[in-house]
C-alpha cells in the first residue's frame, strides 16, 4: 500500500481556507513550482536546502513531464480513515498510485533531519518502506505531526514521511478536493478504506517556475 501505511464536509482547523502557513524556514532557498489541475492551481515553495534529494526528484519527475495526465485519486478524512488512531487529513496524488513503473526510489529524506514537519499545506512524498519513494506524494489539509518520524507516530517503523515543500496558494483546491465524493470502487484489491475518489481530480501538468 503506498504511502501511507499510510491518507458529509468537515469543519477545517483554525485556518484562512484559501491560505496555507508560510515556509517553515523563510531564510531556506525555495523553488516554485505549480501544479496545474482540472480543479485549479496549486502553488508551491519547494525547499532544496532541507531536502534536496526529495525535491530534485521532483523537479526531474516533473520536467519529464511524468505528472502530466496523472491524478489526485485518494482522500482521507476524519470520516473514512482507521478507528484505532487519530485520523489524518490530506489528497494524495501523482502519477498513479502504484507509481511510475521502473522508477527509482529515493534516499529518504526524514523529518528529524530537515527540521520539517507535516503542517497544513506540507507536500510530502508516499512510500513504502523508507528509501521507495518514486512520484507519488500528498498535501496536507491540518496539522498532524503523527507521519513525522519518531517514536509513537503512525507508522511502526519510524521513520515518518519526507516532507519538502509547502502549499503557497490554492489550498482552496487543495479543500475541494479533500470534500470529493470517496468509495472503494477505484482502491486496490484488498484496501479496507473507503478512500479513494469517486472522480479523481485529472493533474494537467506540474510547472517548475524557478527558485
Amino acid at each position: 500500500m503506498r504511502l501511507l501505511c499510510l491518507l458529509p464536509a468537515l469543519v477545517l482547523a483554525a485556518c484562512s481556507p484559501a491560505d496555507a502557513p508560510p515556509p517553515q524556514d523563510t531564510e531556506a532557498r525555495t523553488i516554485a513550482a505549480v501544479i496545474e489541475t482540472g480543479m485549479g492551481d496549486i502553488h508551491l515553495e519547494l525547499f532544496p536546502d532541507a531536502a534536496p534529494v526529495t525535491v530534485e526528484n521532483f523537479v526531474f519527475h516533473a520536467a519529464a513531464g511524468h505528472f502530466d495526465g496523472g491524478e489526485f485519486y485518494r482522500s482521507v478524512r476524519d470520516d473514512n480513515d482507521r478507528a484505532d488512531i487519530a485520523p489524518m487529513n490530506l489528497i494524495q496524488g501523482g502519477h498513479s498510485f502504484g507509481g511510475l513503473e521502473d522508477a527509482e526510489g529515493i534516499e529518504h529524506e526524514s523529518t528529524e533531519d530537515t527540521g520539517l514537519s507535516h503542517v497544513r499545506g506540507a507536500i510530502s512524498m508516499a512510500r513504502l518502506e523508507p528509501g521507495t519513494a518514486t512520484t507519488e506524494f500528498f498535501i496536507m489539509v491540518n496539522d498532524y505531526d503523527g507521519l513525522d518520524a519518531g517514536p509513537d507516530r503512525r507508522n511502526p517503523d519510524e521513520a515518518g514521511y519526507a516532507v519538502f515543500g509547502q502549499v503557497t496558494a490554492g489550498m482552496e483546491v487543495v479543500e475541494a478536493i479533500w470534500l470529493r465524493e470517496t468509495s472503494l470502487e477505484r482502491a486496490p484489491e484488498d484496501f479496507q478504506f473507503a478512500q479513494f475518489l469517486v472522480d479523481p481530480v485529472r493533474i494537467e501538468r506540474v510547472r517548475v517556475t524557478g527558485e
